[in-house]
């Protein structure tokens, strides 16, 4: 059966991007499906080298390009990339349309591709929502007051909906379910593509500071990304032994006041240059420690992060902000979460007490929870296709 599979990849050319969309498309193509990528954002390309988006897409192309060509030789050979301005890239307009008109699932990940009316003859069109939040109280609101932006249908004409956030609908969960049937689903990964290298001696993280650029407003409450959150760790390294590293990028990064207190910084791009950059930092890292958005966090969403996960795989403990995902998975061993410093400092000493420990239990719940295997062979089933 033919999959088309939408991303971000070229509108968004760093290595991190790539293995987020990337496990997807990989994932179903060792499920046994004909994989097809789709990028049709509407929006400008990032370039990372000028550190700006523009409508000059070239970059993203060609790293879109090579990258899938590196993760699969057919992937490499099974995309389409269409501009804001409507020029496109890789397979033809004619070709990928035949394509679509035979393909059995359209999994629009992070609602990222434009529902055009040529795209509506798949039968099982299913979104992922992987950014819930900001999703929630801007995008989708946007979208159902401007339905038919850029000539695209409603998010509301998918056939299904899953969501990062796996708490959706319960009593203490702040997220609007906007009359939709939420399925809960997680970030998968391909296990074998993550393994271990030589442990450093750092702790790591790779964000991305100030997402929103100014706070969102929802029924009287506040929310933001890590700058809100961030502030209740930031004297971490004074008071843990190991070396604290931040790779960072957006604006108004308080490099300066971070180094004072100790931390190591980074710039996201310089490790996430390539997919391959990106995974070494991972694989060589000795854990990952990090706060969650403020807005995952506030509303109790459950969200898991796509990066951490990549960390599990690859053997390295994982010391996390809750955001209600400590109901749903498995804590304690591997995957550790705080909502206070004192909680952060503890599980990291924790896992420096008994290291090889968590090692292992940090791959098996890579393995139980996020094997791209697991994951999405729940989705295909409760889309009817399992």
């Amino acid at each position: 059966m033919r999959a088309i599979v939408t991303g971000m990849i070229a509108t968004y050319p760093v290595g991190g991007v790539l293995w987020d969309y990337g496990q997807y498309l990989l994932g179903l193509e060792r499920l046994g499906f004909e994989v097809y990528y789709l990028e049709d954002t509407g929006w400008q390309s990032y370039d990372p080298r000028l550190g700006l988006y523009g409508e000059d897409a070239s970059y993203g192309v060609e790293f879109l390009k090579s990258s899938l060509q590196a993760l699969s030789p057919t992937l490499g050979q099974r995309w389409h990339f269409r501009s804001m301005h409507g020029q496109t890239f890789g397979l033809s307009k004619q070709n990928f349309l035949e394509i679509i008109n035979t393909a059995g699932l359209f999994l629009n990940v992070s609602n990222s591709a434009l529902l055009r009316d040529e795209y509506m003859s798949c039968p099982k069109k299913a979104m992922v929502d992987t950014d819930p939040g900001y999703n929630h109280f801007v995008n989708f609101p946007k979208w159902d007051k401007n339905p038919g932006w850029h000539g695209a249908q409603s998010f509301r004409r998918h056939d299904y909906f899953f969501t990062y956030a796996e708490r959706t609908g319960r009593a203490d969960c702040q997220l609007p379910t906007l009359g939709l049937n939420w399925l809960p689903t997680r970030p998968p990964v391909v296990l074998d593509c993550w393994s271990p290298e030589p442990s450093g001696e750092k702790w790591t993280t790779v964000m991305t500071w100030n997402n929103f650029r100014e706070p969102i407003e929802h029924n009287g409450l506040t929310y933001g990304s890590k700058e809100m959150e961030f502030g209740r760790v930031e004297n971490l390294p004074a008071l843990f032994k190991r070396t604290m590293e931040v790779a960072v990028g957006g604006s108004g990064v308080p490099r300066d006041h971070w180094k004072a207190l100790g931390w190591n910084i980074r710039d996201s791009h310089e490790i996430s240059k390539t997919p391959e950059a990106y995974r070494s930092y991972v694989q060589s890292s000795r854990g990952e420690f990090s706060v969650a958005k403020n807005i995952y966090a506030a509303t109790r969403s459950g969200w898991f992060s796509c990066r951490s996960v990549c960390y599990l795989a690859a053997s390295r403990p994982v010391v996390v902000q809750d955001t209600g995902f400590s109901e749903i998975i498995p804590t304690g061993k591997g995957l550790l979460s705080f909502t206070t410093q004192e909680e952060a400092i503890a599980a990291l000493e924790e896992v420096e007490g008994n290291y090889a420990v968590h090692q292992e239990a940090a791959r098996e719940i890579a393995h139980d929870y996020f094997d791209s295997d697991v994951v999405l062979g729940d989705m295909l089933k409760q889309v009817g296709l399992g």
